[in-house]
């Protein structure tokens, strides 16, 4: 397995972001894929360590990923329209993949990742079955395509296997949808029950929206997750039109409806939450329900700006995700949830650069059920992300604002080493088991093309 971690070795790290600020001089210990000693003032590196110069924070974690989306770049930005319009393009080149290609465009796509920084990922997966709804001989294939992508990229994956049973509060799925679709929560649940966990990957679940979901389904969703103590994700209320249909449907919002359904909570991450009621933000806040804000993807989609800063001040943990890929880019996703904040307030400084930073570490890994990642302290796994200081974007301001650049100016192009399980992925921005990332997707990408 290419994420079999790395007996031991110690990286100097020449800055390290510990959480509150920047420290210089780290030696960083690692056995068996986790880190066992963090020592502030190694001024040089220590005989024998493995030099990280630049800026080293934990592996950043990418919370809501549509893999094959990644296809979708570039077509869907020619001309006009909405999601919707947006939706018709995606369900084209979902009807032409399958085990075998998705397996090829997922590695390549979990390989561009790992050249950004991100040491983990959260598929939010509902492509299941064959066109027309047939199941493949193992019914998980689609699924295992993805495991074993994200392995050979070397990288962490929680595969959060979605439950997707109608095209809209009652509706049957439609012909493009019906390879998403088990039929009922129940056959979703014992499909899901098929999968199993392994070392860089871990298994939850998704309601794909309430109007994918029929309401008196919604349970057995949630109480799946809970029951296995497992991740539950759920896109929420990313179009107005999603919350006027659950209105006309069930006379409240999609988040009270999610509410009076047991599926909000700790371990829950609500999607987008683009467009919340005041009563909306106090019952994700108020349970402590995870929001995983997209920016990149809400603004491609002219979805919105969700109100991220209302939410977390009410309580809600918010993670990124670069989710349809517009561009694979946690630092822009960090960035442009304030820089969206103050176009909305047009007001400065909504979160600092340390808290865009645990989002799009800590709290992302947190929300994938990873809450042994994300930090630079003992006991934690060892992934590692390393950015360049002195790049043509990052040169100039002093080390101790490393942070502040890594967020407000840098991007994945800075990316200069990932290390996952204590072994280095990329070095020196070369991917060390995806050499030619650019040549993978472009085939990948080009054999599922119309």
């Amino acid at each position: 397995m290419p994420l079999t971690p790395q007996a031991t070795t110690t990286y100097w790290l020449e800055h390290a972001w510990l959480g509150t600020h920047v420290e210089p001089g780290v030696a960083v210990d690692t056995a068996d894929g986790r880190i066992t000693a963090v020592r502030t003032g190694a001024d040089t590196p220590p005989p024998g360590a493995t030099a990280l110069r630049g800026l080293t924070l934990p592996g950043l974690a990418n919370a809501h990923s549509h893999a094959f989306h990644r296809a979708l770049r570039g077509t869907v930005q020619v001309g006009t329209g909405t999601f919707w319009t947006w939706r018709e393009i995606m369900y084209s080149v979902a009807d032409r993949l399958t085990p075998d290609t998705y397996y090829a465009l997922a590695c390549a796509v979990y390989a561009e990742m790992a050249l950004a920084g991100i040491t983990c990922v959260g598929e939010f997966h509902y492509l299941h079955h064959a066109p027309g709804g047939t199941r493949y001989s193992d019914p998980n294939a689609m699924g295992e395509a993805l495991l074993a992508a994200a392995a050979d990229a070397g990288i962490r994956i929680t595969l959060l296997d979605t439950a997707y049973l109608s095209a809209g509060f009652g509706a049957a799925p439609n012909h493009h949808q019906l390879r998403f679709s088990d039929g009922t929560a129940d056959r979703w649940a014992q499909r899901a029950d098929a999968l199993k966990e392994r070392p860089h990957a871990r298994i939850g679940a998704a309601i794909h929206s309430v109007r994918a979901v029929p309401a008196g389904q919604l349970g057995t969703v949630a109480d799946w997750a809970r029951e296995r103590q497992a991740p539950l994700h759920v896109h929420l209320s990313e179009q107005t039109a999603e919350n006027d249909a659950c209105r006309d449907a069930h006379g409240v919002t999609p988040t009270q409806l999610l509410a009076d359904h047991g599926a909000l909570g700790p371990r829950t991450t609500a999607v987008h939450a683009t467009h919340l009621t005041d009563e909306d933000i106090a019952l994700l806040g108020g349970s402590h329900t995870g929001v995983c804000m997209c920016p990149t993807t809400e603004r491609d989609l002219a979805d919105g700006i969700g109100p991220a800063a209302r939410l977390q001040g009410r309580g809600s943990p918010l993670s990124l995700g670069s989710d349809s890929h517009a561009v694979i880019d946690l630092l822009e996703e960090a960035r442009a949830m304030e820089l969206d904040e103050r176009l909305r307030t047009r007001t400065r400084g909504h979160w600092t650069a340390a808290a865009l930073l645990r989002a799009a570490t800590a709290d992302g890994h947190a929300a994938l059920g990873w809450d042994d990642a994300g930090t630079l302290e003992a006991g934690s796994l060892a992934d590692l992300t390393t950015i360049a200081l002195d790049s043509v974007r990052t040169a100039g301001p002093l080390p101790r604002l490393a942070a502040e650049t890594a967020v407000f100016a840098a991007s994945a192009a800075d990316v200069r080493h990932t290390i996952v399980g204590g072994r280095q992925i990329v070095r020196d921005g070369v991917h060390t088991l995806v050499p030619d990332v650019p040549t993978a997707l472009a085939a990948s990408i080009a054999a599922v093309r119309g």
